[in-house]
Formats: structure tokens, C-alpha cells, sequence
């Protein structure tokens, strides 16, 4: 199918010339103890073409972790044993919940948020650094003080987003002297509020990489708990066509959209990414898409 709208390149991490792939490895669920299992989960996702490696400084307080910061810990061991796995990832982390206050980008916290993050993935240099959800009570002027010493100071290359309104967003950008390279929304065929709420057409105006969080919708795009019947029978329908998983359907109407999201991919099993990565070979056209869109909303488009 000669017309289809998803995008199975590299993208562009805003204007840093840093490419890549339309698939990312999250870290949220990264909580095994095995360290053997750590390494191959991050070198097989790496293999796959998920060059861009998300986590927090926060995973390790749920999915079985051992706490505040555990995620990158065991992340940057993954690193202390094979050093040569950190030239082929671009890895990106987050700063700015601590429970339980819950939010604080100021300009203390994050900055020793940001340096602790450092310490516990064992690297000089964060690649792409993220405010993880906004904090009201600090003035965007000095969180993007903050930042631009940091990015001064070599500590993070770029800056981005998540879980920021456009509004938000803009607000910060205003402020800053570097434009922000990414914004990672929830975005699913299930949750299309980037879709609606100006998010993506932020990303379009300002070549922003958009980092798409559950793009099964936390897995209920699979189980259908909660999700319209109708949205699962399109999405089957159009498995069947493909010869793929519905999970592969779904990642690829992620990629369908023109701001070219990245899907973040929360699976702990490479069996799975072997599974997700089908959807680089999904064709999916513009009527295919809108079926999707109208399926989830519930309602025809006028």
C-alpha cells in the first residue's frame, strides 16, 4: 500500500541532528533482579531499533521496584558492565516528582534531582532531560535558568517535556534561549488527547519530537479492559488484514500521525518487542486511521 501513514524512519530529536528510532525502550516497568536479564532486555531492545532509552528518576516506586530511583540504578549497571551499549542509545530521563510533595522544579531540587540521576546511570552527559510533569508553584523563569545552567554546565544536551499541557509548554519554551526538543504526551488509539487538546500541533509548528507514552494504553488495548468494542474489532479487523497482532495495529497508528511520534514501549519481554516491532511493516491509509479515530471516540467525524 503505496499510501501509508505510518512512519517507520528515524526522527529527529527537535533541532539537535540526533536521530531516532520510531520505537523507544521505557524503563518504568525495568524492575527484574536479574542482571542478566537487565542486560539482554536493554542490548535486544537496542538490536531492535529502540535506540531512544526512556526512564525516570522516579521508576522503582511501583511494578515491583525497590524504590526512588532504582530504574536508573539498575540502568546504569546494565552500563557499568557493557560501557559500548551507551554509544548506540540516546537516553533520556526525568526529573521533578518527589513524593510526596508531589511536584518541584525548583531550581535546588531539580538541580540535585538531575545530578543524582547522573550518578545512578554512571554517565557524564544526559541526553535528553525532561521536566516530568509541571510544578505551578515554581516560575517557568527559573526552572529554564535552571536548565540552561545544566545544559551550560554539559550535564544534559536536550531538554523536553512530559505530561505538559501546550500552554505549558509555550510558557516554558518563552523563556528558554534553546528551543525544547520533545513532549511526551499518553497517545494511544484508546487516550487521542494530543490528537485534540493542540499537543500535536505544537510539535508540528515547532519541530518538536513528540515521545508517546502507553501507546497500548497500559496494556488495555490487549486485555480490552475498559476500551469500546468497537475499537478492538477495528483494530482485529485490521490485524487480520495485515497479518499482525492487534498490538502491532495499534503501535502503528501511533506512527501514523505527521508529527511522527515515537512510541515508548513498556514491555519487559524481547518476545514482545519482536512482537511491537511488526507494526514498522503495517500499512495503514487514511481511511484505516479515521476508522480508528471514530471507533474510539464513539462518534462519526462530521
Amino acid at each position: 500500500m503505496n499510501n501509508s501513514l505510518v512512519n517507520a524512519g528515524p526522527r529527529m530529536l527537535g533541532d539537535s541532528g540526533t536521530e531516532v528510532g520510531p520505537l523507544a525502550f521505557g524503563c518504568w516497568r525495568f524492575t527484574t533482579d536479574d542482571p542478566a536479564e537487565a542486560d539482554a532486555l536493554v542490548e535486544g531492545a537496542l538490536d531492535r531499533g529502540l535506540t531512544l532509552v526512556d526512564t525516570a528518576d522516579v521508576y522503582g516506586l511501583d511494578h515491583g521496584g525497590r524504590g526512588f530511583g532504582a530504574n536508573e540504578e539498575l540502568l546504569g549497571q546494565v552500563l557499568a558492565r557493557a560501557p559500548h551499549l551507551r554509544e548506540r542509545m540516546v537516553l533520556a530521563t526525568k526529573g521533578g516528582i518527589i513524593p510526596p510533595t508531589p511536584y518541584d522544579s525548583s531550581e535546588q531540587h531539580l538541580r540535585s534531582a538531575c545530578e543524582a540521576s547522573l550518578r545512578r546511570l554512571g554517565v557524564d552527559v544526559i541526553d535528553l532531560y525532561q521536566i516530568h510533569r509541571p510544578d505551578p508553584l515554581t516560575h517557568p523563569s527559573e526552572l529554564a535558568a535552571t536548565l540552561s545552567s545544566l545544559r551550560d554546565e554539559g550535564k544534559i544536551r536536550e531538554v523536553g517535556v512530559c505530561n505538559h499541557t501546550p500552554a505549558q509548554h509555550e510558557t516554558l519554551a518563552s523563556y528558554l534561549p534553546f528551543p525544547l526538543a520533545s513532549s511526551q504526551p499518553q497517545y494511544s488509539a484508546a487516550d487521542l488527547g494530543p490528537l485534540r487538546d493542540g499537543t500535536f500541533d505544537l510539535c508540528l509548528r515547532h519541530r518538536v519530537l513528540p515521545l508517546a507514552w502507553s501507546p497500548l494504553a497500559g496494556g488495555r488495548l490487549l486485555t480490552g479492559d475498559g476500551i469500546d468494542p468497537a475499537l478492538l474489532s477495528t483494530l482485529d479487523r485490521l490485524a487480520e488484514r495485515e497479518e499482525v497482532s492487534r498490538a502491532a495495529i495499534a503501535i502503528a497508528f501511533v506512527l501514523a500521525h505527521p508529527s511522527a511520534p515515537v512510541a515508548i514501549l513498556g514491555t519487559q519481554r524481547l518476545a514482545h518487542l519482536d512482537d511491537a516491532t511488526d507494526a514498522l511493516q503495517v500499512a495503514l491509509d487514511r481511511h484505516d486511521v479515521y476508522q480508528l479515530i471514530e471507533a474510539s471516540e464513539g462518534a462519526p467525524l462530521p
